[in-house]
């Protein structure tokens, strides 16, 4: 069997060995293209989250993604209508 060098490249960005390679998943920190944040929302709203999550066939870290990515897109229009 050939090494999966692409799992390789993405347990490797995971390690914790790799505190100072830009491609870390640590807080802040670049991932390829992005960067990654930590979010902590309460007991209440995780729950609500998760429900709303399930409903729409997905992750709740994907939902909130996608709810930060719309808003950006707004304020960008608010911005440029002003």
């Amino acid at each position: 069997m050939l090494p999966d060098h692409e799992l390789e490249s993405y347990l490797s960005a995971l390690s914790p060995d790799n505190d100072l390679d830009p491609e870390s998943t640590g807080s802040g920190r670049r991932f390829g293209g992005a960067e990654v944040y930590q979010l902590r929302v309460s007991l209440m709203a995780n729950e609500h989250l998760r429900e709303l999550a399930v409903r729409q066939n997905t992750t709740p870290n994907a939902l909130a993604q996608e709810w930060v990515l719309q808003r950006l897109q707004w304020e960008a229009r608010q911005l440029h209508s002003r």
